[in-house]
């Protein structure tokens, strides 16, 4: 196998990347990497698939839509059909999930998220799609509804959990990502320790900055990977081509 890291969680159809995602394509060719770019909402999902479609398929590129807790008040009806419509052209379902943050006792959102949440892991189950899940705040809501499911592969993007609910995790086959604040988060650092080596991934969703490193600039695969790699290595107490092919190792299964 060529690629040697792989980022499973970026935002490549964030404004924020339209100046030079181009170049941020030929960096992660010519450096043998692969990046899972999600979506949150309709518009950056149509994105998405006129940007890495089989017609102009980058090898490279994985292809998660979905629509994320803040974009609740979506159309899930016309997400299913885009589904439908492109479902060659997509590799999974995400970026998916529930969020209190965005929670509005008015407008009852917090019922609508749980509505599309649980549209999203019926169409993931439906055409046996991986998922990669947003859970801030609403670990113990997410596992719950996920035990209803018969899902093959799912990844808690951003993993910020307790001990307890990483074992729980854990027990329920599901992969535990890691990001940049690994780097510096004790915290992360400790769960890290607890993880399943055989369920761990690495991710930067980008463009997030991130002000206790990397200089707060929008964030790049090129630019962050190897430093969390690096980083795990020194927790893990493991060489970094250890912690590489076992992290290879894991993304294949997880997105092929």
């Amino acid at each position: 196998m060529r690629f040697q890291l792989y980022d499973s969680h970026i935002h490549l159809t964030d404004t924020e990347y339209d100046n030079f995602l181009s170049s941020i394509l030929i960096t992660l060719r010519e450096m043998d990497m692969k990046a899972c770019s999600v979506t949150v909402n309709i518009s950056t999902s149509l994105k998405a698939i006129k940007l890495f479609n089989q017609q102009n398929n980058h090898s490279f590129v994985y292809n998660f839509i979905g629509i994320h807790p803040q974009f609740a008040s979506e159309n899930i009806s016309r997400f299913e059909e885009i589904v439908t419509l492109h479902l060659d052209s997509i590799n999974g379902i995400g970026e998916i999930g529930l969020d209190p943050a965005y929670y509005n006792q008015k407008e009852n959102t917090k019922a609508s998220q749980a509505q599309v949440f649980n549209k999203m892991l019926t169409i993931a189950e439906t055409y046996d799609k991986p998922v990669s899940i947003h859970s801030r705040n609403s670990l113990d809501e997410v596992l719950n509804m996920l035990s209803t499911y018969n899902l093959k592969k799912v990844c808690l993007h951003w993993f910020d959990g307790t001990e307890p609910q990483l074992e729980k995790s854990l027990d329920m086959g599901l992969y535990i990502s890691y990001g940049p604040s690994i780097v510096y988060s004790k915290k992360k650092q400790n769960l890290l320790k607890l993880t399943n080596e055989r369920k761990v991934l690495i991710e930067t969703d980008g463009p997030v900055r991130y002000p206790s490193c990397f200089k707060n600039v929008i964030t790049l695969p090129s630019s962050v990977l190897m430093s969390v790699v690096r980083s795990m290595s020194e927790i893990l107490s493991l060489a970094p081509k250890s912690v590489i092919d076992t992290l290879k190792k894991n993304s294949i299964l997880f997105f092929d």
